[in-house]
C-alpha cells in the first residue's frame, strides 16, 4: 500500500460493467474530501472488490 493511504473500508460485490465508471466517478468527486476508491479483483470469480483509503 502507498505511504500516506490508510485503509478505511472494503465491500466485495458481483462485478458489473459500470464498476470502473462509479469508482473513476467518486475519485474525481472526491478527492478534495481526502479519500480515494481503488477497485480490485476478488477471489471469487465475478466479484469485485471496492476498498475505501483516507489520505493524510
Amino acid at each position: 500500500m502507498p505511504e500516506g493511504l490508510t485503509v478505511s473500508a472494503t465491500i466485495t460485490i458481483t462485478a458489473t460493467d459500470d464498476l470502473y465508471r462509479l469508482v473513476d466517478f467518486l475519485n474525481r468527486n472526491l478527492k478534495e474530501q481526502q479519500v480515494v476508491f481503488g477497485l480490485s479483483k476478488a477471489v471469487e470469480e465475478q466479484k469485485m472488490t471496492i476498498t475505501l483509503y483516507r489520505t493524510e
